[in-house]
């Protein structure tokens, strides 16, 4: 009985988070589609998603956020941001821990749901992963925005819909585009969000979401040959922190999943 409770009550409060999201993407709507008409819309698109849509999704969602070496995101350089994707409040996250703008790399699906599609395709690189030829425009795309100066944020991990993984594969999409642009690469790990309010309405709780900028990683003298090398120590880096949480958040996430699966 207790254990029905507990998963309508999960429900209902996923059902608050997409109406939350909802019905501020139909009220700002109108304003988007202005700015990005506008020269440098995109800065001002920026604002609204960091300051009003993303503070009214997460702390209306009972969330309140802790961030550590926040400094470390300044660079006199345009920089690649990539961090760990383990659930719908990374995005959300994102924006409010970064004061630059920047421009994420994201799947092309989600140009589908309407109106959000609409700001979607125009605020972000868009990518269709199953298409080499999707693939490889997202670098010039990139290479566009980063001439206008944003940054580019992008998840790199190959499949962050495994829950019971710590922290998946990485693609190599993310280290090409660093290399070629001679982009420092800036990696944050998000300790919490799997556990909290991970990809399905399973288990989670409000609370502390944390997150923690890490030392920025210098690719001046690679080449695309030192790619996997690259991965590997990125990769490593961003890993170790995850298992050192004090409080073991990642772990404990990805074995309330394995639990679910022997059930």
């Amino acid at each position: 009985m207790l254990r029905s409770l507990h998963k309508l009550v999960i429900k209902i409060w996923w059902a608050w988070f997409y109406t939350l999201a909802a019905l501020q993407t139909i009220l700002y709507f109108p304003i988007l589609v202005i700015i990005l008409m506008l020269p440098r819309g995109y800065a001002k698109l920026f604002w609204i998603a960091r300051n009003l849509w993303s503070r009214i999704i997460l702390h209306g969602s009972g969330f309140y956020l802790s961030f550590e070496n926040q400094h470390k995101l300044k660079t006199e350089t345009n920089c690649l941001i990539i961090a760990n994707h383990t659930s719908y409040m990374d995005i959300f996250l994102m924006f409010i821990l970064n004061k630059t703008p920047f421009t994420f790399v994201g799947k092309k699906e989600l140009y589908s749901i309407p109106i959000f599609g609409y700001v979607y395709k125009r605020a972000a690189i868009l990518v269709d992963r199953s298409n080499s030829k999707s693939r490889h425009e997202v670098y010039g795309r990139a290479n566009k925005l980063l001439e206008e100066g944003y940054n580019i944020c992008l998840f790199p991990e190959t499949n962050y819909l495994d829950e019971t993984a710590v922290l998946a594969d990485f693609k190599h999409g993310a280290f090409k585009i660093a290399i070629e642009n001679k982009l420092p690469i800036i990696p944050i790990v998000m300790f919490d969000c799997k556990l909290k309010f991970p990809w399905h309405p399973i288990f989670g709780k409000p609370g502390q979401l944390r997150a923690k900028v890490l030392d920025k990683i210098e690719v001046n003298d690679l080449t695309e040959e030192d790619i996997p090398e690259l991965i590997d120590k990125t990769r490593k880096i961003m890993k170790d922190e995850l298992l050192a949480d004090p409080k073991k958040a990642p772990l404990k996430a990805a074995n309330k999943y394995r639990e679910l699966q022997k059930k």
